[in-house]
């Protein structure tokens, strides 16, 4: 297999589950951990996937490149232009987490779930002193267990893994609910007027809710591309927002239809 058929299967792979450990896409593909981890290296410097320790994520939901030619009709993206979408949504996610960093303050207790979005939040709260972080993601964890100052307290929700790698389910709920945060920072898969926050999986959705209900302040982090999206389980509806961090990719109307609704937009600049 040559190494752009190899990176095919790995973007697809990656987009299909969320995420990966480079060992398990070396198994899956049947070469070393050396050429997976050169593979995974290759794609996230064509800004395809989004490096983490140990193995790589997805930068954006959706359907994964074909692994291969196919049919006139069912061949995937062309791959430069694939390269610069998925490139410029991570720079607006970048910014995003940016900016959304400045809203936390030392010692304070928050919450981040899950997500591509807040995976970078949580590379730029390393250095803020004293944090307690209560996540359900395992890369948002292991951030700040390597490389997060010390007398910072890293506190992992139970629950099952869920295909994008996230845990969820009663267990993750109840601990959730024994909890005070000062702030909770979500990722959405979508969001609208009438559907509010929302991602494709129900155990998600509910152990999202649980911990907003715990925190004083709520911030959500979605780029552009989420407006007008909807999926099936429901987070929370657009007014659960005390700020929403968007891009300027939204569109004026976005903008107008999220400030009634939210307690603060805030649009960050992709430069």
């Amino acid at each position: 297999m040559h190494a752009e058929q190899r990176r095919a299967r790995i973007l697809a792979e990656i987009n299909r589950t969320g995420g990966a450990r480079i060992t398990e896409l070396g198994t899956r593909l049947g070469v070393s951990g050396v050429t997976a981890r050169r593979d995974v290296e290759a794609l996230a410097g064509r800004g395809l996937i989004a490096r983490v320790r140990g193995g790589a994520m997805a930068l954006t939901p959706g359907p994964a490149l074909a692994a291969g030619p196919g049919p006139a009709g069912d061949r995937a993206p062309d791959a430069s232009a694939a390269g610069r979408s998925a490139a410029g949504g991570h720079r607006a996610k970048a910014a995003i987490a940016r900016t959304a960093a400045r809203l936390t303050r030392p010692a304070e207790a928050i919450g981040i779930l899950a997500g591509s979005t807040t995976t970078l939040l949580a590379r730029e709260l390393l250095e803020v002193p004293g944090l307690t972080v209560v996540t359900n993601s395992l890369p948002v964890a292991d951030a700040f267990h390597h490389e997060g100052l010390p007398g910072q307290t890293v506190v992992l929700l139970g629950g099952r893994r869920t295909r994008s790698g996230a845990l969820a389910g009663p267990i993750a709920e109840r601990t959730a609910a024994g909890l005070n945060l000062d702030v909770v920072f979500l990722g959405v898969y979508g969001m609208a007027v009438c559907a509010g926050f929302t991602t494709p999986d129900l155990a998600e959705a509910r152990t999202a809710t649980a911990l907003l209900a715990a925190a004083r302040r709520v911030v959500v982090l979605a780029d552009h591309r989420k407006w007008g999206v909807t999926s099936a389980a429901v987070i929370a509806p657009l007014e659960r927002a005390d700020v929403l961090v968007t891009d300027t990719g939204l569109t004026q109307s976005g903008r107008s239809a999220l400030r009634h609704r939210v307690g603060e937009l805030i649009v960050a600049d992709v430069a």
